[in-house]
């Protein structure tokens, strides 16, 4: 678990990303070349990008635009294993790399850069994480997506925020305890909506924590009609104003499909540029977070997602820098409750 450090250092290492690593400004003219260089890269390099919603819409619709994918994690997971380039760019944050890389091991994976993390990963240290589930060797070892390859490795299920709900399900059904990591908002969130017995690692989203319930409510006092739309990473007191509660795909299909013209949404803003797409017409709101008080400045938007730019796109396909590498033997043992996750996904929709 974390320590009083251990939290200093990750508030330390957020500030200095969100003051160090804000998107330039770039003119229309600029934008337009680099995309071109973009287009021009990836046929020459055998590439395909795929970008996570959560980066900028930029990087969004340049991968939209090449063919290539916008999706959450679990889309992202499937998306190389069916697309016939060798080479993968990886818009998003190193944990997605890492398992593109494990599913994919025949492939190049390359990342705009190898720096953009994810506190939630960063809170969960495979050393400390091994020695809790070997203190309890009774649990199944549920980890969220947003790990690293060696947590993953360790664990006998992989899930992301779409999926979590029905493989707890599964696995309550089947009388099993579990260990719960890292997101301890979503590992109550999925205890609450399954009652499984679960032992709770004490790991949160940096973004996703400062949202706060209060002033939801008192943006709601002013857009009466607003539906919230709340990703369960949020904590308990937001996940329970709640009028959808789901993964960034769910949500996007929550604004579509509600009859409400507004929208106060509590997860990063990067998912504007679908949600927009997805319900033409409608308007999207930033749930407030925890003003002057908040130890976040990036809120609503994740500072390591941010990273992810066009310049660095352009040096990773020409350079090869920022290619991800996973040891071979981790790839095996990361692979095989990745493959349980995708196995089971595709079971729920025969």
């Amino acid at each position: 678990m974390l320590n009083k450090q251990d939290i200093s250092d990750r508030i330390l290492v957020q500030e200095h990303f969100a003051q160090e690593h804000l998107p330039s400004e770039m003119d229309q003219a600029e934008i337009d070349r680099y995309k071109a260089r973009i287009k021009a890269l990836l046929k020459e390099k055998d590439a395909c990008l795929v970008a996570h919603y959560y980066t900028d819409a930029i990087v969004q619709e340049i991968a939209e635009e090449t063919g290539g994918c916008i999706s959450d994690s679990l889309e992202m997971a499937r998306f190389g294993t069916i697309r016939p380039e060798q080479t993968l760019v990886v818009a998003g944050v190193k944990f997605m790399g890492e398992t593109a890389k494990i599913l994919n091991p025949e492939k190049r994976i390359l990342m705009p850069t190898l720096e953009a993390t994810c506190s939630l990963d960063i809170g969960c240290p495979i050393e400390e994480f091994s020695a809790f589930c070997d203190q309890h060797p009774d649990h199944e070892v549920v980890v969220y997506a947003n790990t690293s390859a060696a947590v993953k490795a360790r664990a006998d299920w992989v899930v992301t925020s779409s999926i979590a709900l029905k493989v707890a399900e599964h696995l309550e059904e089947q009388g099993k305890k579990i260990i719960w990591a890292p997101d301890k908002h979503l590992g109550e969130y999925v205890q609450k909506q399954t009652g499984i017995e679960m032992l709770m690692w004490d790991g949160s989203c940096i973004v996703h924590e400062e949202f706060k319930a209060k002033g939801i409510l008192e943006l709601k006092s002013v857009y009466p009609d607003a539906a919230v739309l709340v990703h369960p990473e949020s904590p308990d007191a937001v996940v329970q104003i709640a009028d959808a509660v789901g993964s960034t795909t769910q949500l996007i299909k929550a604004a579509a499909e509600l009859p409400n013209e507004t929208f106060i949404v509590a997860t990063d803003r990067g998912i504007f540029y679908k949600m927009q797409q997805a319900a033409p017409g409608k308007t999207f709101i930033e749930a407030p977070t925890g003003g002057s008080g908040a130890t976040c400045r990036s809120c609503a938007h994740c500072p390591w997602m941010a990273m992810n730019g066009l310049q660095n796109i352009v040096s990773a396909l020409e350079t090869g820098e920022g290619e991800v590498l996973v040891d071979e033997a981790l790839i095996t043992d990361a692979r095989r409750p990745l493959q349980r996750m995708l196995d089971f996904s595709a079971s729920l929709n025969k």
